[in-house]
């Protein structure tokens, strides 16, 4: 007898306007000294990749303005920006371009 097994969706998420999708870079687990430490002294970090962008920011004459960054990009951003959201078991950052302090080159 053959079981149907169901299939995982994968979801898709599309920010609107300014905003950008930012995925968080890993943390060290053990500090310089060997010490490991537990997820709850840990800090996240302030720096990820860029996974999505949204259309731009809408200007005073209705036009839209181009995003100055580009999907795979490595940022810096304020250690409070952003909303988290979690979609296939993956933490995601929903945040405003203007919250992107510097770009890692």
């Amino acid at each position: 007898m053959a079981t149907a097994t169901k299939k995982k969706a994968s979801v898709r998420l599309q920010p609107i306007g300014e905003r950008i999708v930012v995925q968080r870079e890993e943390v060290e687990e053990t500090t310089a000294g060997g010490i490991v430490l537990p997820d709850s002294a840990r800090e996240k970090p302030a720096r990820g990749t860029v996974v999505a962008i949204g259309t731009g920011k809408l200007l005073d004459d209705g036009t839209r303005g181009q995003s100055q960054l580009s999907e795979g990009d490595h940022v810096l951003f304020s250690s409070y920006a952003g909303e988290t959201v979690e979609i296939d078991g993956e933490e995601y950052l929903l945040m405003r371009e203007d919250d992107v302090l510097a770009v890692i080159g």
